[in-house]
């Protein structure tokens, strides 16, 4: 398999390069060249069998010839062993019509995990290959950044550098990354928005002059964090008939990494009737698919934080599908977001997008609403993300197709907003119930290039 730019003006690489290389040289995203198809039975012997299996066979024509199949199985297992739920991301029924798939088994609480255990190992594995070493990037909203230290914590070839909004995500969510404190492992507090932290780890990804510190991404612009997550999708659909009928997936959105996912199971044979992009009140997804213009404002702090984005970086992949592969028009877009902080899709862009997807916003107060009726009907607690994903199905109207709600956090990492909604504090699983009390180690920065480089330079090996 060899990986293209969105913007066209870079050479096709490997699965490799597309791994240790993140952005690609041209400043797009990487895309296969080509996608498997599945058939109905291709998809019917999936069923029933266990994940890591069914992830080895998703994953395996994508990174081929890099990994071989004992390679890559033995990956995925070692991943799948670190969650606490022997089906990984388990389906479950809410109500008539309505289920949550919960993507929150992992070591970190959230639906990153899924991604980032295995991204860590492929890491370390790709630069032992090399006898090499790198420096692992990542800019947070809120759970990349505990997922990505959780998952490349202490191991040999990997040091870990993680932006995050400086007061800007929950308490849980902070310290799930201050308080790791391998010597590989380096948390940096940036005094701007998850936009800031994201425009300055883009920077330095394209920066030449950083090129010695071996910088990987870790960010769902890298695209093994999306292959991971186009898993779940099959999974979830088999659960609940698929191929023999579709199922409607609804997907609290920021960066659209996970939810692109989903078109990414769809494209290849998986019957999705539909993908509901759930936003919050940063709803630049839900702006862009009701008007076509895609129009950055300020970033505004809510209760659903890991959301609380402008600037959502894979939707640079959908364009470049959208858009016939027109990867010059791709690279004008993202031209006119730098210069004019928007841009205006074309009909037959904006008709091919709006074919697949749907669009909803759910503010603070319907959030706590959806949380406290949820709990009041059904007894289950669900974080503020899963609640913008439930309000958006309640705005979309009757359920014609099975429907999946992407239940991406454990309530327990948002415990004041479950409070507030519902009157129940959750309690951490007992692996992390001291977390509160434990040491963090984390610097300050102002959300400036140099500074965030000279902070690189400090702590890369020598």
């Amino acid at each position: 398999m060899r990986y293209l730019s969105t913007r066209g003006q870079a050479p096709p690489v490997d699965f490799e390069g597309v791994v240790l290389g993140g952005l690609a040289p041209d400043g797009g995203l990487y895309l296969p060249e080509t996608w498997p198809r599945w058939d109905a039975a291709q998809l019917r012997a999936w069923r029933g069998r266990p994940y890591a299996e069914v992830a080895t066979a998703v994953m395996e024509p994508f990174v081929a010839p890099t990994l071989d199949h004992a390679a890559l199985r033995t990956l995925v297992d070692a991943a799948c062993a670190t969650f606490t739920h022997p089906e990984v991301a388990p389906v479950v029924p809410l109500r008539d019509g309505v289920w949550l798939l919960e993507l929150f088994h992992g070591p970190t609480l959230a639906f990153k995990d899924v991604a980032l255990q295995l991204l860590g190992r492929l890491f370390d594995v790709l630069l032992e290959r090399r006898d090499d070493h790198g420096m692992v990037l990542g800019a947070t909203s809120g759970d990349t950044g505990s997922a990505a230290i959780a998952g490349c914590r202490g191991r040999h070839a990997l040091d870990v550098v993680i932006l995050h909004p400086h007061g800007r995500t929950s308490e849980v969510q902070r310290r799930q990354m201050t308080t790791v404190l391998d010597d590989n492992v380096h948390n940096l507090a940036v005094e701007g928005t998850f936009d800031d932290c994201q425009a300055i780890v883009k920077a330095l990804l394209g920066d030449p002059a950083s090129a010695e510190l071996r910088l990987v991404a870790v960010n769902s612009i890298n695209w093994a964090r999306v292959l991971a997550q186009i898993v779940y999708y099959v999974t979830a659909a088999l659960t609940l008939g698929a191929p023999d009928r579709p199922v409607r997936f609804v997907v609290p959105t920021g960066n659209f990494g996970d939810v692109f996912a989903g078109w990414c199971a769809r494209r290849m044979g998986l019957p999705i009737a539909q993908l509901v992009v759930a936003t919050n009140a940063n709803d630049i997804l839900a702006r862009t698919l009701h008007t076509g213009a895609y129009t950055t404002r300020g970033v505004v702090p809510t209760l659903s934080p890991s959301m609380d984005i402008q600037v959502s970086s894979n939707f640079e992949r959908l364009l470049f599908e959208a858009s016939g592969r027109d990867g010059a028009q791709v690279a004008a877009w993202m031209a006119a977001l730098r210069r004019d902080g928007g841009f205006t899709l074309d009909d037959a862009t904006l008709a091919s997008i709006r074919e697949v997807f749907a669009a909803a916003r759910v503010d603070d107060a319907g959030t706590l609403e959806v949380m406290r009726r949820t709990h009041a009907e059904t007894g289950m607690l669900v974080d503020p993300h899963t609640a913008v994903g439930l309000g958006a199905v309640e705005q979309l109207g009757p359920v014609e197709v099975p429907t999946v709600v992407l239940a991406t956090a454990h309530p327990a990492k948002f415990p004041d907003a479950v409070a507030q909604a519902t009157g129940v504090r959750p309690a951490l699983p007992p692996a992390l119930a001291d977390l509160l009390a434990r040491t963090e180690r984390f610097d300050v920065l102002p959300a400036d290039v140099d500074a965030v480089r000279a902070a690189l330079w400090h702590h890369a090996r020598t």
